[in-house]
């Protein structure tokens, strides 16, 4: 068939991108030094420094996963190859020939994924993400603006097969959400996910006004990397937090689980406020609260280049007009536009589905072009 000809040409192109991006992950060296830390991880006393030994672990474990996609995907293309042959000796089978360009199609999704993992070169990209949803002012409209911002960014980390948990959700009045945290797990969550950092602006018809009039809402995302104790530097004295439990709340459903103790924690230096309610036991509350709390603490401290924790002040940010990252507008015409990068899409509900790439990719690019000040 000549659509497979076409298809076997183009994907044999694809073998110099792969050879290219062994070279840039310097996958030769990536096993000589896993190789390395493995010797010095089996010495003794190596376990006496537990930062040491649990920054070496996670190393290891860091530059694994980078070989394991690179090699899946390799193997994936070679794969699709072997199909588009076989199908070649065998006729024509048109339903076959759709599958192995639904292949080829999502192996070309796949490597664009991991071309873009190679410009991330930040300290915590290589981390887990938590997310924070905050509804700017406006009530339902904008607890209804947080939610879909909520739903929005699951379905990306679904597409993407990281792991997903909420920590947090608070429900709005009437609709929506009030706030919410994410925890997205998987490697480079955090280095895809700080481009997102910022205020989400949307234009629409108000579902929630009869008269049909135009509004504007505005909602936030704080991006963090997962961080505890030991791995940032972060030291927090027990006198300087004020621990609330409470009974979770709120018409949450699966995310709240009522049968648990929330728990809230205030940074009293800071006057910094974190709160979990959706784990099984106040203990596991309290432990990701706490994550939380030191992620949160440990990227104002980087963000802002500051010596020690006391230079730490709260930090809070007016949700509105004039701040946007990005602005979603669904009517007279859909379009969601990047402030920063220019970047632009005129398919909205494919946006609101999670397909968030394109703005990554032209974050991600612009920080290692120097067009873009870094987050």
């Amino acid at each position: 068939m000549l659509i497979l000809d076409e298809l076997r040409v183009e994907l044999e192109g694809y073998r110099k991108d792969m050879r290219e991006l062994h070279n840039i992950l310097n996958i030769a060296k990536l096993r000589e030094e896993i190789t390395g830390l493995q010797e010095e991880s089996g010495e003794a006393g190596f376990w006496d420094d537990l930062t040491n030994s649990q920054k070496v672990m996670q190393t290891i474990k860091h530059y694994e996963s980078t070989i394991s996609s690179y090699e899946k995907l390799n193997g994936f293309l070679e794969d699709i190859l072997t199909m588009i042959e076989l199908q070649q000796e065998e006729g024509d089978d048109e339903a076959a020939a759709l599958e192995i360009k639904k292949d080829a199609g999502s192996f070309k999704s796949q490597l664009e994924t991991m071309k873009l993992s190679t410009l991330l070169t930040g300290e915590y990209d290589g981390k887990n993400a938590i997310l924070t949803f905050h509804a700017g002012a406006g009530g339902t409209e904008a607890q209804d603006w947080a939610e879909m911002l909520f739903r929005m960014y699951n379905m990306w980390a679904e597409k993407h097969g990281y792991k997903v948990t909420t920590l947090d959700y608070l429900d709005g009045d009437e609709a929506g959400l009030k706030s919410a945290s994410i925890l997205i797990e998987g490697v480079n969550a955090y280095g895809f996910m700080k481009s997102e950092n910022g205020v989400h602006r949307l234009v629409r018809i108000s579902p929630f006004d009869s008269s049909g009039r135009r509004h504007t809402s505005f909602a936030s995302l704080e991006v963090m990397p997962e961080m505890d104790e030991a791995a940032s530097n972060i030291e927090i004295s027990p006198d300087d937090l004020e621990i609330d439990f409470y009974r979770a709340s709120g018409a949450g459903g699966q995310k709240v689980n009522k049968t648990s103790s929330a728990v809230r924690l205030t940074h009293i230096p800071t006057g910094i406020v974190v709160s979990c309610q959706t784990q099984r036991s106040q203990y596991q509350n309290k432990d990701y609260a706490m994550k939380m709390l030191v992620s949160k603490l440990a990227e104002i401290k980087e963000r802002e280049h500051l010596e020690k924790i006391e230079d730490i002040k709260g930090v809070h940010r007016e949700i509105a007009w004039g701040a946007q990252i990005r602005s979603y507008v669904f009517m007279p015409y859909t379009l969601a536009k990047d402030h920063r990068t220019s970047f632009e899409n005129g398919n909205i509900n494919a946006v609101m589905d999670g397909e968030l790439d394109g703005f990554i990719n032209a974050f991600l690019t612009g920080l290692s072009h120097g067009t873009l000040l870094k987050q």
